[in-house]
């Protein structure tokens, strides 16, 4: 993630493609080491592509992806029926 965040910092900060040594320098000017194989990897992968492309895609892609919040409220939503209906008082009649 460190590598991914320096690169976009170097995108943010005006250079459109950066290189390796682009993301090594931002690394470096806050004193982490850079992996040079992660950095060579990602810089390859994303040569010539819009970094703005690449978070549209993205965002795509996990709109797609359930999230599990209806499926996982309908079981609360059904247990807490039976306590609700035990919670109410019950009206006693009483014979004439």
């Amino acid at each position: 993630m460190r590598v991914v965040g320096a690169y976009l910092l170097a995108v943010l900060g005006g250079n459109a493609s950066p290189s390796a040594d682009d993301v090594t320098k931002v690394l470096a000017s806050v004193g982490i080491e850079a992996d040079t194989e992660r950095v060579s990897k990602l810089v390859s992968e994303l040569d010539g592509k819009s970094v703005e492309e690449i978070i549209a895609a993205g965002s795509q892609k996990l709109a797609s992806v359930p999230a599990g919040g209806v499926a996982s409220s309908a079981p609360a939503a059904a247990a807490a029926a039976p306590a609700a209906a035990a919670a109410a008082p019950k009206k006693e009649e009483k014979e004439p």
